[in-house]
């Protein structure tokens, strides 16, 4: 079964992403392994890569792009998408960064995504999200330089990351693009977007959020709780395993839920798809719901 596919504004993704937070912690991080990574991926319609300039200390972008630049077909099958806007003192801003930080300034996001371009041998990002809200972001010139981006071909289309619907109207108010999703945590153990107005907010604007940490960080993998149990009742009936239950569960959801997942080992990637063999009614689905808080709804 090919996964399905979406669309954030004039980019189409698949609905399930492959995240790449802990590319650099692997033990093996050689181009070979990371195309061995994307191969997995592809083979289930797993089309879209999820990176950011930090992570891994801002070495995964680079990992990624020594394995591109050694098959430069692959860049063709796939979507890049990736974030900015935090320092941290590493990488290539080792020496540089007193405090760990936010920089949503033009200059800060046209230099980072120079850098990012760099690391993965790309000419174009396809989605380029602000990585978390800035305090001190004056919305007319973020806002302008995305537009500048996204006008100049830089970037396809643009996005955030760990907003709130606020955060979104301000930063748009001052753009002729628009702010095609954002990506914010979302899982069977952080249940608030559903009923805080997160996804309410995106859903009315028809737009698919993206869930990052959709295992609950891998918690929702291990003991034996009531929302585990229910779970292994699940997967035991469609014959997969904790991960796709806990990945269906946002699937289900109309508003169009694109989870992220990652994960270093291959068996697990090439299990990413198991989710859409899970064919959730609305009871069992509320089922997890109410497990997972821990009562059944009012």
């Amino acid at each position: 079964m090919s996964t399905p596919r979406t669309t954030l504004g004039d980019v189409e993704i698949s609905r399930i992403v492959y995240g790449m937070w802990r590319l650099g912690e692997a033990a093996d991080t050689s181009p070979a392994h990371v195309r061995a990574k994307v191969e997995a991926c592809l083979e289930q319609g797993i089309t879209t890569m999820d990176q950011a300039d930090i992570y891994g200390g801002y070495r995964a972008e680079a990992i990624l792009g020594a394995a591109l630049r050694e098959d430069p077909a692959l860049r063709d099958r796939i979507e890049v998408v990736t974030k900015c806007g935090i320092l941290v003192d590493a990488g290539r801003h080792a020496g540089h960064v007193r405090v760990k930080h936010y920089d949503t300034t033009r200059e800060h996001v046209r230099a980072s995504v120079e850098a990012s371009r760099a690391a993965m041998g790309i000419d174009v990002i396809d989605l380029l999200l602000i990585h978390r809200p800035d305090p001190l972001m004056d919305h007319r010139e973020t806002g302008e330089a995305l537009d500048e981006l996204v006008d100049g071909g830089t970037v396809r289309a643009v996005g955030v990351s760990n907003f709130r619907p606020w955060d979104v109207q301000l930063l748009e108010s001052a753009m002729e693009n628009e702010l095609v999703t954002n990506q914010i945590e979302l899982s069977l153990n952080e249940l608030a977007p559903f009923t805080n107005g997160d996804l309410a907010f995106h859903q009315r604007r028809q737009e698919p959020v993206m869930a990052w940490s959709p295992l609950g960080g891998g918690a929702l993998m291990t003991g034996n709780g009531p929302v585990q149990a229910v779970m292994d009742e699940i997967a035991e009936g469609a014959g997969v395993d904790r991960a796709a239950v806990a990945v269906a569960f946002l699937l289900r959801h109309p508003s169009g839920i694109v989870p992220v997942l990652g994960t270093n080992d291959l068996g697990r990637i090439r299990a990413a798809s198991g989710a859409l063999r899970v064919d959730l009614d609305r009871q069992d689905w509320f089922r997890l719901y109410e497990a997972a808080l821990g009562r059944e709804v009012a």
